[in-house]
């Protein structure tokens, strides 16, 4: 099969998806097989890329061109090749956990849901291959309409405040700051393709260049950078396997790669060290890691603690980014994987307490690591991850992310780093510590524990993911080395 083909393939197959699971409605078996086939599918086909290195230096495949120099292309490069993995893989975890999940909380909707999740799949593959800004722009607004639904799942009166709260946001910064900067970007350049080393320099005037910055910092609203993150909080009124897709798999991810390749390749990390516009990035991701910390600890649901940990790891990414140095680069790869494997572990986790225990609060989940040890001997791998201690995933990423800043001799940066672990052990391990070291406050529903084994097999999964990346990062690491500013 022609790499082009593959390519396409990878949007094309989750969508069609979609149109089976809704023709399989009646059959709940079937839907569950062709959800789980769909997702196999594409891991399949995104395996394949992996294997073809060529793939990386195709020209762009012109999809269409509604209006002259207007075009929808594809294009696959390092990062998008990471992303696409990691969503395709955690979708065929996530469709597994969900299958236990919908079952076993006997969840109304759950054809809407799976078709729903393989659109979202379709529009996160669009994001992950988009050649230009225009394409990119084009799958950000699906992947917010397709998981909108997702979000008020429950259509109860939260559901649909936190669903308003989620669509308003991510739609009015999307329309009226990132589209403008897009199009600012196409009238100074000419152009919106992704380009190594970026395509504004030498065109615009360097005083604008922060402006610039800013509008597509905030207009990707799905980095969640403050003040535009409220949408992320809101949407914890989702089912939990939802939950996991927004902060693991698609929509927050999403976010963090499009911050991340529209500063490789639309700015170019010389523009911005020369302009010294990165700085004020590094100040509004420092902001944003150390506030949602401080926030989280104050937090006593589970989901919202979990979520206020989210908006500040995805600013590990941003902060990583905007150093511009090869090892924070390299960081900022890392870390979007190690990221994807913790937290989807921590709701996976959350999900599981739900199920198994009708648990929802910090404070209720005295001694359930007694009731549940796979479900909380995960959620501690995890937690080690987030907080980015050995031998979890998320030190590695936090190590580079240390020598990029000590390559650049920033102090603020470095205490940045300090301080936030601190915050993040101090709102994981007393959970940890009460799940295993305190006595329980009240029995639990099931006396056997534990979550269906769909639920418990995928979690310990992801939690083994996040184990196997510290002792293997090569993937990342190698496409990392590949992406520009790094490999020079």
């Amino acid at each position: 099969m022609a790499t082009e083909t593959l390519i396409q393939l990878c949007i094309l197959l989750p969508a069609c998806g979609a149109l089976f699971i809704a023709a399989s409605a009646k059959f709940p078996n079937l839907r569950e097989a062709v959800t789980m086939g769909s997702a196999t599918g594409l891991f399949c086909l995104v395996a394949a890329l992996f294997m073809r290195p060529e793939a990386l230096n195709l020209a762009p495949i012109v999809l269409a061109e509604p209006l002259p120099g207007l075009q929808l292309q594809l294009c696959l490069e390092p990062l998008g090749l990471l992303f696409a993995g990691i969503a395709s893989l955690l979708w065929l975890i996530t469709s597994v956990y969900t299958i236990g999940y919908m079952r076993g909380n006997k969840e109304n909707n759950q054809t809407r849901l799976y078709i729903c999740f393989a659109l979202a799949l379709a529009s996160t593959m669009g994001i992950a291959l988009s050649g230009n800004l225009i394409t990119l722009f084009l799958f950000y607004e699906m992947l917010t309409l397709s998981t909108y639904p997702l979000v008020t799942h429950n259509q109860d009166h939260d559901a649909v405040s936190g669903g308003r709260y989620y669509l308003g946001i991510l739609i009015s910064t999307s329309v009226g700051l990132l589209l403008p900067a897009i199009i600012w970007t196409w009238h100074l350049t000419g152009t919106t393709t992704f380009t190594a080393g970026g395509i504004l320099a030498g065109n615009i005037d360097p005083s604008l260049v922060v402006l610039l910055l800013l509008l597509y910092a905030f207009g990707i609203g799905k980095a969640a950078l403050m003040p535009i993150h409220r949408w992320l909080p809101e949407a914890m009124v989702a089912p939990t396997p939802v939950s996991a897709l927004l902060h693991a798999v698609a929509v927050v991810k999403a976010g963090v790669f499009c911050m991340v390749k529209i500063i490789l390749y639309i700015f170019g990390p010389q523009l911005l060290i020369t302009t010294g516009s990165n700085s004020i990035l590094i100040g509004l991701a420092s902001f944003t890691i150390i506030s949602a910390s401080i926030i989280a600890l104050r937090q006593d649901n589970l989901k919202r603690r979990l979520a206020y940990s989210t908006i500040s790891q995805l600013s590990y990414i941003t902060l990583a980014v905007a150093i511009l140095t090869p090892h924070s680069i390299t960081a900022a790869v890392v870390h979007i994987t190690a990221h994807a494997f913790g937290k989807i572990t921590l709701f996976f986790a959350a999900g599981a307490i739900y199920t198994a225990a009708h648990k929802t609060k910090v404070s209720e989940l005295n001694g359930i690591g007694q009731r549940m040890p796979w479900t909380m001997s995960a959620f501690a791998i995890a937690s080690l991850s987030m907080i980015g201690l050995p031998p979890a995933a998320g030190f590695i990423s936090k190590w580079y992310l240390l020598q990029g800043a000590l390559s650049i001799n920033s102090g603020p940066i470095i205490a940045v780093l300090l301080l936030s672990t601190l915050l993040n052990t101090g709102y994981f391990i007393p959970i940890v510590y009460a799940a295993f070291f305190k006595k329980e406050d009240a029995p639990i529903a099931h006396p056997h524990g534990e979550a269906p084994w769909t639920m418990v097999l995928a979690l310990t999964t992801t939690a083994l993911l996040t184990l196997i990346l510290f002792f293997w990062p090569q993937i990342p690491l190698e496409l990392a080395a590949q992406l520009p500013g790094v490999g020079r």
